[in-house]
């Protein structure tokens, strides 16, 4: 989620996936508040630490989470992740599992969803906890 876009997320969403910092989350937070409502947020964490992909490291999700669990208008609900695209999924078997040791860490009110697993994967992202999938190609088909 870029800054830039907050005002018309909080407005339209009660979960936002993509918190990867403290100042998208003070924004996410003090957007929430002038709207009168509470959005739950999902850490994004870069568990593959591919250059390419946003996210918060794994050595910080921690911290993070404990910076931003008072902020107002927000709730730190869980944490959401990607693998790297696999042509197997059990590839990707080792950043569930690193994704959910991470999520145990966490405090139990912010333990709600980890979000990890697409249309590829999701079977073995499921079997490594995962309780929320994003499963849109096999919904709408690749992308063109």
């Amino acid at each position: 989620l870029q800054r830039n876009k907050v005002r018309h997320a909080v407005e339209v969403f009660d979960l936002i996936h993509s918190i990867d910092g403290r100042n998208l989350a003070e924004e996410v937070s003090r957007r929430a508040v002038a709207a009168g409502k509470t959005v739950e947020v999902l850490l994004e964490v870069n568990v593959s630490g591919e250059e390419t992909k946003f996210g918060v490291r794994p050595d910080d999700v921690i911290a993070l989470a404990g910076e931003i669990k008072d902020l107002p208008g927000i709730r730190a609900s869980g944490l959401m992740g990607m693998a790297p695209l696999c042509a197997n999924p059990e590839a990707a078997r080792p950043y569930f599992r690193a994704m959910k040791q991470l999520w145990d860490k966490l405090p139990d009110e912010q333990r709600l969803y980890l979000s990890m697993g697409m249309t590829q994967d999701f079977e073995v992202a499921i079997e490594e906890g995962s309780n929320m999938v994003r499963i849109g190609t096999a919904i709408f088909g690749p992308r063109s």
